[in-house]
């Protein structure tokens, strides 16, 4: 699956770049590595990379800022590496878009499993989810086209969303008016090996709500039902 990948290591800590570069081209991947963000730049800007790990502390511009940085021109998928090992990191990183969060010290074939999981999932989110009905999804004014993944406002704007966010989108609107698990999220979006997260799913619903301009306090389109799951409101056509 992963054959001949390209990773990106940036870490301002030069025995771990060299570390993780050695083990993972032994297991099959392509690696080059950046010491910070500018380097980072250069070699995003140069190489198709396919994933990159992003180390938290780092001197200068911080792996958060990278990666709200990167969120904002693309979806190419990023772990982050953290030492502090605290809860507000790893939520806040989500939050920004990140598709794995991985505690130092750890083990490089842990690392390993976690890139190729999140390839995995990368992959299947590139592909559509009901190949054989493209129609688009119509609800309350916004429109989804689901062959172009493309999310359209009441005015015809385009609204940028992360590949989690489109999963969980197109997810709630296969099933409209019905209560949908947390559980059963996760396994319909990415896969139950590839959900390190308690709150993923409430994470990036939370980021979606924000993308579709529903608030929780009044949900008009997608309501939390405590103890359940999560409830899509609007009646949804198919063109």
């Amino acid at each position: 699956m992963d054959n001949r990948k390209l990773i990106l290591i940036v870490d301002d800590d030069h025995d771990i770049r060299q570390l993780l570069k050695a083990y993972l081209e032994s297991n099959g991947l392509m690696v080059l590595t950046a010491a910070n963000g500018r380097e980072m730049a250069r070699m995003l800007s140069g190489n198709p990379i396919d994933l990159v790990i992003l180390d938290i502390m780092m001197p200068g511009d911080d792996g958060l800022t990278l990666l709200k940085r990167e969120r904002q021109r693309s979806q190419l998928p990023v772990i982050i590496l953290s030492a502090r090992g605290e809860e507000a990191d790893r939520v806040l990183g989500l939050e920004l878009g990140a598709d794995d969060f991985v505690h130092k010290p750890f083990k490089p074939r842990e690392l390993l499993a976690r890139i190729r999981s999140v390839l995995r999932r990368f992959g299947a989110a590139s592909q559509p989810v009901e190949q054989a009905d493209d129609r688009p999804y119509r609800f309350v004014g916004w429109e989804v086209d689901v062959a172009m993944r493309r999310l359209r406002d009441p005015a015809g704007e385009d609204v940028t969303l992360t590949t989690g966010e489109m999963r969980l989108l197109l997810a709630l609107l296969a099933k409209p008016n019905r209560v949908l698990s947390r559980d059963y999220l996760l396994e319909t979006t990415q896969g139950r090996e590839s959900g390190p997260f308690d709150r993923s799913v409430d994470v990036v619903m939370s980021r979606l709500r924000q993308r579709l301009r529903d608030d929780p306090g009044s949900p008009q389109i997608i309501q939390t039902v405590r103890g359940e799951g999560y409830l899509f409101l609007p009646r949804v056509e198919r063109a």
